[in-house]
């Protein structure tokens, strides 16, 4: 595999800086069989590496892996442009829905799922001489598990296999050293310059009017096409409506996502007719792989959307996070491809510095049931031996697992079974797989249908109804449409013929042509029932979920949900179908349980016995029983006084107090005086209060007279009879009264009228005399006049000024000049 010289390559690749590497690159795959190829965008790799390596001699056919489909068709069609052929010739594509090769294609551009499916059914990927992988750092699952699989292959069956692995923004040194420590090799880039503008959009302005703006004032400001980003097709179609109605003459407006069909796609990538400015709304869909001939202006949202995966649910959520500093800067390279550019930042210049040097893993952040799946049918039972750059987390493992044992595809052991080996001759994910390979053999091509309307986004429409948008699809005669049609019926033949004369031995409710009886063999789990007011779900797994009140399905009582967005606890619902009573009924006497339950209710405040019917953690029905006569109550009650917490008790004034002393006594002498803080006491409901009230149920039983008698038993008996000389409950003043002492924290306080203390000249204390109480001296009318702890001084000192201004406000009652030696009274003085 020597290097051919610039002149053996197609005219149009002269000049493109990935020919000066090109004789390194084949030394490289010569001397070690694989290698790394670093290359920035406008170099030429994507389309001179796979027709070099084919004019080198390479035997057998070269495999180019893309992540996406519309780039595999936009690489195919370069390629054959420089050989001067048709696609499907030398050069071909296989995705799904769309292949178009021949017995002379000689380099076949594939997608990252296509080529897994490739490698698994044959491991010695007969007759290709080298795989190359496009845009690896986009990392995606598939990408990542493509790869380790060929090192398998390249490293036990295929020596003579060449692997090369391609990107603009990667680390080159990481996967070098998966592949053995292979040579990297690095080219130049060709792009003109990109001047870089940034402009705040505050949190406020939502993202579509900021876009919207901008766009307007580049078309004012700047020449050339536009190419904006923005995370999802939601916000395509906002900032599309916003547009329309403002465009100048001569501007076309083209959306670009993955949902629309090849012709649509084609149509945003191909150059704007002469005199036309064109618009493109895209996804990230567009960052890499891809260059859209007349764009000059880039404008980011800095927004992108990616699945992020709930091991603890089972459920794939979109988020809109912020995008990587690599994902800006391929974005801002995408308006200096053909000519200097201009790209407009929707952000401040300093948050750059914040953003994620790369994004994150497919692999980190995934539902791995698929993975797993093909690990088993490839002899793997743990994901984490292969060559991955990154291990699969092990609850994202776990969860997978513990869902391909509940569909069948797996036994106890993590073996492939039958059941399995069927649902992976589908080119579904599990969960679909085995919707379709369960179903009755009457409704295998609906269930098959509904497996592409969730694979392919926006077939039959958008609905949320997922029998509405199975209506709509049928009647469809666009050529997405009949595509799909026909890759339904070639999924649903090869699940009859993959299920002829066996059993699943998973399927144990009929479907009987109902949608949503269907879609729960592929999603058990999301059997949700509405709670209460219609639109309001609970799901078996025990997620909520809500539908809009103007939906018709809210008013269903059990629907079954594909697919749901939203971080919180409670997630809308974006795929659903009904489900029939008689559906859900054979699904209830499969699958659900009966039990007993006694619980407490708090809006009762009381113990209450139910038999609850459940559908996982779903409740279907909730009949109220007797209460039963036994530990179960009182294991409630405290439960439920545990959830209220402690102060859900009535202790009464005299529980408080009472309370409060032991408290005190704890403070200051410690042990044996028992810990009586509230988190204390509700962890040990049952042992000190509950064993005081039998037969309670309610915390109405629980009265104050109960909570005393128990809180007394709580003080070791050799120190109850200490309780009243450390830590008294009243104080027997002069006058005869009987005045109750509060504790607070470390310090008891008497409050007092200061006539009735006449004739002390000792300060009051408790604890053995040896705490003096913090006297609050009241006026005759109870308001306050003096706080101390030292009534001597208090009467020897300041008495004087006080009772000046007593005998002025109550000049009825006596105020001596040495209360110390006076008669202590609670009365006004007689009258005369």
């Amino acid at each position: 595999m020597n290097g051919i010289p610039e002149t053996d390559l197609p005219a149009g690749a002269l000049g493109l800086p990935v020919v000066e590497v090109l004789p390194e690159l084949s030394a490289a795959l010569a001397g070690h069989g694989s290698a790394v190829l670093v290359a920035p965008p406008g170099a030429g790799k994507t389309t001179l590496v796979p027709i070099h390596l084919l004019q080198s001699g390479i035997g057998g056919k070269i495999i180019l892996i893309e992540p996406r489909r519309l780039a595999a068709r936009a690489a195919a069609r370069r390629m054959t442009s420089l050989l001067g052929e048709a696609v499907g010739e030398t050069v071909g594509w296989r995705m799904r829905l769309d292949t178009k090769v021949s017995k002379q294609t000689r380099i076949e551009v594939i997608t990252e799922g296509v080529f897994t499916r490739m490698i698994l059914d044959d491991p010695e990927l007969a007759g290709v001489g080298a795989v190359i992988f496009d845009e690896f750092h986009e990392r995606s699952l598939d990408g990542d598990f493509g790869l380790a699989l060929a090192i398998d292959v390249a490293s036990a069956l295929r020596d003579d296999l060449k692997l090369l692995v391609m990107s603009a923004t990667l680390d080159g040194a990481r996967i070098a050293a998966l592949l053995g420590n292979a040579p990297v090799v690095e080219s130049r880039g060709r792009a003109f310059d990109v001047k870089i503008l940034n402009r705040d959009r505050p949190g406020t302005v939502p993202i579509e009017e900021a876009v919207v703006a901008a766009v307007r004032a580049a078309l004012g400001d700047e020449a050339g096409s536009i190419l904006v980003f923005l995370p999802g097709q939601r916000e395509i179609r906002r900032v599309a409506e916003r547009l329309s109605p403002v465009l100048p003459a001569g501007t076309l407006l083209a959306p670009l996502y993955g949902a629309l069909d090849s012709a649509e796609q084609d149509r945003a990538v191909r150059p704007a007719p002469a005199g036309i400015r064109k618009i493109v709304l895209a996804t990230d869909i567009a960052e890499t792989s891809l260059t859209i001939e007349g764009v000059r202006v880039v404008i980011d949202s800095g927004l992108k959307r990616r699945p992020a995966f709930e091991p603890e649910t089972g459920l794939t959520r979109l988020e809109t996070v912020r995008v990587s500093k690599a994902s800006a800067d391929q974005r801002a390279g995408r308006a200096g491809r053909t000519e200097p550019g201009t790209a407009i930042r929707l952000w401040r210049a300093e948050q750059t510095a914040a953003l994620e040097a790369f994004d994150q893993p497919e692999i980190l952040a995934s539902d791995l049931s698929g993975l797993l799946l093909d690990c088993a049918a490839w002899g793997v039972s743990d994901p984490a031996t292969l060559a991955l750059l990154d291990p699969p987390p092990p609850a994202a493992v776990s969860e997978a697992a513990k869902l391909l044992t509940q569909l069948g595809a797996l036994d106890e052991s993590g073996l492939l079974t039958e059941a399995g080996k069927a649902m992976r001759n589908l080119p579904l994910p599990p969960r679909l797989a085995h919707m379709v390979a369960a179903s009755d053999a009457e409704d295998t091509g609906t269930a098959a249908e509904i497996a592409i309307l969730l694979t392919e986004r926006g077939l039959g429409g958008n609905d949320v109804d997922l029998a509405d948008r199975l209506r709509r699809f049928r009647s469809g005669r666009d050529p997405r449409s009949k595509e799909a049609s026909g890759l339904a019926r070639r999924i649903a033949s090869t699940s009859r013929e993959a299920t002829r004369g066996q059993s699943l031995g998973v399927a144990d409710w009929a479907t009987q042509g109902d949608v949503g009886a269907i879609l729960a063999l592929g999603y058990p789990d999301r059997v949700a029932i509405r709670q209460g007011a219609p639109g309001s779900y609970t799901l078996a797994n025990g997620r909520g979920g809500r539908l809009d009140l103007a939906n018709a399905l809210a008013r269903e009582k059990v629907i079954v949900i594909a697919e749901m967005q939203g971080t919180a606890a409670t997630g809308h619902v974006v795929a659903a179908a009904g489900l029939e009573k008689s559906a859900f009924e054979r699904i209830v006497a499969a699958r659900a349980e009966d039990e007993e339950v006694v619980a407490f209710v708090a809006e009762a405040q009381a113990v209450r016995a139910f038999r609850v019917s459940r559908l996982g953690r779903a409740v279907i029905e909730r009949v109220p029983q007797p209460l039963p006569k036994d530990e179960r109550v009182t294991a409630a009650l405290a439960e439920g006084i545990r959830q209220m917490g402690f102060a859900s008790l009535d202790l009464g004034k005299d529980g408080a107090r009472l309370l409060a002393r032991l408290r005190f006594l704890a403070g200051a002498y410690g042990p044996p005086w028992p810990d009586l803080a509230d988190d204390t006491l509700t962890a040990t409901i049952e042992g000190w209060l509950l064993a005081y009230c039998p037969g309670a149920s309610s915390l109405n039983d629980i009265t104050p007279g109960r909570i005393v008698a128990a809180l007394e038993g709580l003080v070791p008996p050799a120190f109850q009879g200490r309780l009243e000389a450390l830590a008294p409950g009243h104080f027997d003043a002069p006058s005869g009264s009987r005045l109750p002492i509060r504790y607070e924290a470390d310090q008891p306080v008497l409050a007092v009228r200061v006539q009735e203390l006449f004739g002390l000249s000792q300060h009051p204390a408790i604890a053995d005399g040896r705490l003096p109480l913090t006297l609050e001296l009241l006026s005759p009318a109870h308001r306050p006049i003096q706080i101390t702890r030292d009534l001597p001084g208090f009467w020897h000192g300041s008495w004087r000024d006080v009772r000046a201004d007593l005998r002025g406000r109550y000049p009825k009652h006596e105020w001596p000049e040495d209360p110390a030696n006076a008669k202590a009274t609670a009365r006004a003085k007689p009258r005369r």
